[in-house]
């Protein structure tokens, strides 16, 4: 027989095959007596391209689905994306700024139809990249987190949350990034290490002349909102200072000396300067002993008129040199030394995050979090690796309330509305307010048709927090819903394990009343072939598509599976393509032996007779088993490894080499069916 087939892997054909699946609804899932299997996609955001973390994250999805679907489970992928907040503004307004514009001068509505253009471009192209990847998702079942489906459910969890009492609105202190000019919540804030300079400055004792209390300060240009300075109650070094007075350099002001636990008496002098406005232990602090509070740093990073006349209007580094300039001119400076120390920052920009006092709008998380904790240690919900579980409970143990709204205009809108009648009556926080699914036509309590909604929008994870039920029509109880709810397993990463996994278990316990999924499988973070992380700024990234362009899909799938330890890093490197594709290769050449001589598929491999043919059967056995126990166990890379051994090895170095020595080549047909049933 004429041999026409190449013997080196081409890739060429994926796309025809996947488009083959597609065309014949090979991936769709409808509800019916099976055992479901289901998997709600952790929806990319509409950044851009995706990259290959995605990769990674989604192949290993894609076994698991494949996996179930082979075991006769009636399997639903969930496939979608994520409209992104803080992240696709961003990337908005710098496209913006290469036109010479800005979201300010373009107005809310001009700007949002950019956005939408920008979401219409990217979020289709996520979705065939996906495909490009092999993904065996339902394009049945696609969703976006602002679409009409998740905007309804967020509209009514908003509204329910709401009337139960659970969501509030009030002056606190919170996250602000100056760059991205919207609060953050807690997690949405990363921590850097830096060194830094600590200024000890003498704050002078009110009637007691050349005696002064020396306080060390990280950021001087606060000092000018102080309004105490704090000491340890046990430390009977300063204990002499509490309930005098000290005179606030360069104002004059009179501020107590006050006794709180929360000081570490370690640091610095012992002495700390007390700013409730702008940092967290001081607002406690200031809560405690009573204190006012003085705003000396807007939204924007500018000194305001509270911080005096020489510093309102500079930015609060301007302003850092001048306190430290005018501080040692006047002698109130005593050194400074050099310090490392954390520094909090944006997790979306990196700016460094000035905590302020302000008004936003709260979720109360220690009753939700409650159930969430209960599953966990009940076991109904399980980590793999194990190791995560521990921090993750620590975590939720110790959860503060979320601050759920956003300064920025992409996102869901909050359903609150105000009636500016019932405002100019009342100052109060909730003076005015009316949460709604629909603009009322009128105020409920004066009357009055002048209403205005909310110019913010909700923190992205708090959509994303409910997408594991809202893909299948929550509030609806759809057949979808009560069918492949709760979803099988999620495949993520851990770097947001508290950002997204948390509220998605504590929002599907509350919702849909039940946990979002049982296991939780995390994988490690693909680094360069170096071990660094990838990062346009640092210019290694490498775009999933054109390895695939050089080396296949299933190259590149296998290069990622076969380093997927649970929780470990991995590395994207060119080697690793390489081998992969030689493995491919392999394939590829036993193909060619199987059909130059043309073996038969026998139908019951019980029935082998020779000692080759039982020994390769054992060995398929063994394998079978081996894999789905490394599947089973969320040990992937051990699958890729049982994968290779067994094609590699058993298979292809010795059973159709032991085939090639037989009288005329012919088996007993074993050859056929065990190829193919490892392919598959």
């Amino acid at each position: 027989m004429e041999n026409k087939q190449t013997t080196k892997y081409a890739p060429g054909f994926e796309d025809a095959i996947y488009k083959t699946w597609e065309e014949s609804k090979k991936f769709a899932g409808t509800p019916d007596g099976r055992k479901a299997f289901s998997i709600a996609i952790p929806p990319p955001n509409v950044t851009g391209r995706l990259h290959m973390g995605h990769a990674l994250n989604n192949t290993l999805q894609d076994i698991l689905i494949r996996s179930a679907k082979l075991r006769g489970m009636n399997v639903k992928w969930a496939p979608g994306t994520d409209h992104g907040g803080i992240a696709t503004q961003n990337v908005v307004e710098k496209e913006l700024a290469r036109e010479g514009k800005n979201r300010l001068d373009m107005g809310r509505e001009e700007f949002l139809r950019r956005v939408n253009e920008w979401k219409q471009l990217y979020g289709g192209s996520i979705l065939e990249q996906l495909k490009k990847l092999g993904c065996a998702c339902d394009w049945d079942n696609i969703h976006f987190t602002m679409d009409e489906t998740c905007s309804r459910a967020v509209t009514e969890a908003f509204v329910r949350l709401y009337e139960e009492g659970k969501i509030y609105r009030g002056h606190r202190l919170i996250n602000h990034c100056v760059r991205c000019g919207t609060a953050l919540s807690d997690i949405e804030v990363e921590y850097k290490d830096e060194m830094g300079k600590l200024w000890y400055i003498r704050y002078p004792v009110a009637g007691e002349k050349g005696k002064w209390l020396v306080v060390a300060t990280t950021r001087p240009e606060t000092m000018l909102g102080d309004t105490a300075v704090a000491v340890n109650p046990e430390d009977a070094r300063l204990a002499a200072f509490v309930g005098k007075t000290l005179i606030l350099p360069l104002t004059g002001r009179k501020i107590p000396v006050v006794a709180d636990s929360a000081v570490e008496a370690a640091f610095g002098t012992g002495a700390v300067k007390v700013t409730p406005a702008h940092d967290f232990t001081d607002f406690d602090i200031g809560v405690r002993q009573k204190l006012a509070t003085i705003k000396v740093i807007d939204e924007k990073g500018t000194m305001t008129p509270l911080a005096g006349a020489e510093f309102a209007g500079l930015n609060r580094y301007e302003a850092r040199k001048k306190v430290c300039a005018m501080l040692e001119e006047q002698g109130f400076l005593e050194k400074t030394e050099e310090l490392k120390h954390s520094v909090s920052v944006c997790y979306r920009c990196g700016e460094a995050i000035e905590p302020m006092l302000s008004l936003q709008w709260f979720l109360e998380m220690k009753e939700l979090a409650a159930p969430a904790i209960k599953a966990l240690d009940d076991g109904r919900v399980r980590f793999y690796p194990g190791h995560f579980q521990k921090p993750f409970l620590n975590f939720l143990g110790e959860i503060r309330d979320w601050c759920l709204s956003r300064q920025i205009w992409w996102g869901h809108r909050l359903p609150v509305y105000y009636c500016r009648d019932c405002q100019s009556r009342s100052s109060g926080e909730e003076a005015g307010v009316i949460v709604s699914a629909e603009k009322p036509s009128k105020c409920p309590v004066c009357g009055s048709a002048d209403i205005f909604q909310d110019p913010d929008v909700l923190d992205t994870w708090f959509s994303s927090g409910m997408w594991p039920f809202e893909v299948f029509g929550w509030p609806e109880k759809t057949p979808e819903l009560e069918y492949y709810y709760p979803t099988s397993v999620l495949v993520t990463g851990h770097e947001i394990l508290y950002l997204w996994v948390a509220r998605m278990l504590m929002m599907g316990i509350k919702f849909a009343g039940d946990i979002p999924f049982s296991d939780v499988y995390i994988h490690g973070i693909v680094r360069d072939r170096h071990g660094k992380k990838m990062s346009k700024s640092l210019g290694n990234t490498i775009d999933p598509l054109k390895v695939t362009s050089k080396y296949g899909v299933d190259s590149l799938r296998y290069s990622l599976t076969k380093q997927a330890v649970p929780g470990h890093d991995l590395l994207a490197a060119e080697e690793n393509f390489i081998a992969s594709r030689n493995f491919m290769n392999k394939i590829s050449n036993a193909a060619v032996v199987v059909e130059r001589e043309g073996f038969e598929a026998v139908v019951d491999m019980a029935k082998a007779e020779s000692l080759a043919d039982r020994w390769i059967v054992s060995e398929f056995s063994s394998f079978i088993k081996s894999a789905e126990d490394a599947i089973d166990s969320y040990d992937l890379a051990r699958y890729a490894r049982v994968m290779w051994e067994f094609f590699w090895g058993s298979f292809c170095d010795w059973y159709l080499e032991i085939l090639k020595l037989r009288s005329g080549g012919i088996s007993a047909g074993i050859v056929r069916r065990i190829f193919r049933e490892t392919l598959i």
